[in-house]
């Protein structure tokens, strides 16, 4: 890995930061707030929330078992992706290097930043040379994005190959473990200390159950999250999704006995569709959904659209012609799919 100052853009390496009012008095305590122009009224939400949510990233570092300093909280996860084009890349200069078919969101942060996205295909069975993905990078490639368990075809990327890549890189390698809680591998936020040149990503929006909340953790060395709070706005995430967030850590128990259902029925699912005759494979999968190939994965999906039942056809996704990605409902909603898919079969076949 490079000096991290040799890797960030040098304007936001010599950023000065916008200190928020809340900012500016840390570390004492204080009752009466005349410093933010805020109406005195309608308590609480006439104030600002935490600027660094302090007591949201304390309770995650009880679960997670991080350092608080190496999280950062963003507006989904999307904001920390967004953030590490920010940070890192010059537009029009540096490049990206991604494995495809992944997450959309890496290709279209690129974009909007302008900077070169650089897809490596992955292999028929959704794994990743470790090789290829360093062929594609260059003096210019500033960050290497890899999805585990991968976005839309549910397996971990062999752990082997990750491993090669960030000890073999240059520059950032950005692990998204959005789904990992549905997954027996080791997860790599553990090894910050070990691979300093590693953002490891995951949210609330998938185990536990809080996608409406926009709420993305980024866990990376401290110098990083300190970059990455110098960027963003200064109160990004608001006060009723740091309540929430509270809330639901508080009840932690409940997350576990979610993840026991999904997986429960995810075996059920899994099974269902290899017993379809218009079922080609399912994929294997360590995530809360599972990738499917079908005869004719587009009439499938207008026949379930018609049933009020929504699936993701990925089709028109490199390496996914006639697959849909099926994500694991509660167990009437999966019994409701297979019975209505069971049916298009059953006519298909007559």
């Amino acid at each position: 890995m490079k000096e991290l100052q040799n890797l960030v853009r040098p304007n936001i390496w010599k950023l000065a930061p916008y200190s928020s009012a809340r900012n500016e008095y840390a570390g004492h305590t204080a009752h009466v707030f005349l410093d933010a122009n805020e109406n005195p009224y309608n308590k609480p939400y006439n104030r600002y929330p935490d600027p660094l949510q302090i007591d949201v990233k304390e309770k995650i570092a009880n679960i997670k078992d991080v350092n608080p300093e190496c999280i950062f909280l963003g507006n989904g996860s999307d904001e920390a992706i967004d953030l590490c084009y920010r940070v890192f890349c010059e537009p029009r200069i540096d490049n990206v290097v991604a494995i495809e078919p992944t997450y959309g969101m890496y290709k279209v942060c690129a974009d909007l930043n302008d900077v070169e996205y650089r897809p490596v295909l992955l292999d028929d069975n959704f794994q990743m040379s470790a090789s290829k993905i360093l062929d594609a990078c260059d003096d210019h490639t500033k960050l290497v994005w890899i999805c585990s368990p991968n976005n839309p075809s549910g397996n971990n990327i062999s752990r082997e190959e990750i491993v090669k890549v960030i000890t073999n890189s240059d520059g950032i390698v950005i692990i998204d473990e959005a789904y990992s809680d549905f997954s027996r591998e080791k997860n790599f936020r553990s090894e910050l200390k070990k691979y300093p040149n590693i953002i490891v990503l995951n949210t609330f929006s998938k185990a536990w159950g809080c996608a409406a909340i926009r709420l993305g953790m980024a866990f990376a060395g401290k110098e990083i999250i300190n970059l990455f709070n110098k960027v963003k706005y200064p109160y990004n995430i608001n006060a009723l999704t740091q309540k929430k967030a509270l809330e639901i850590i508080d009840d932690y128990s409940d997350v576990h006995e979610w993840l026991r259902l999904i997986l429960m029925e995810r075996t059920h699912m899994i099974k269902a569709f290899r017993d379809l005759p218009i079922c080609e494979r399912v994929y294997p999968t360590d995530a809360n959904f599972f990738l499917a190939k079908m005869d004719d994965a587009q009439a499938v999906y207008d026949y379930l659209v018609e049933k009020g039942i929504i699936v993701r056809n990925r089709t028109r996704v490199r390496l996914c012609n006639n697959c849909l990605r099926v994500t694991i409902g509660t167990r009437s909603e999966n019994a409701e799919l297979i019975g209505a898919i069971r049916q298009f079969s059953e006519a298909h076949k007559a």
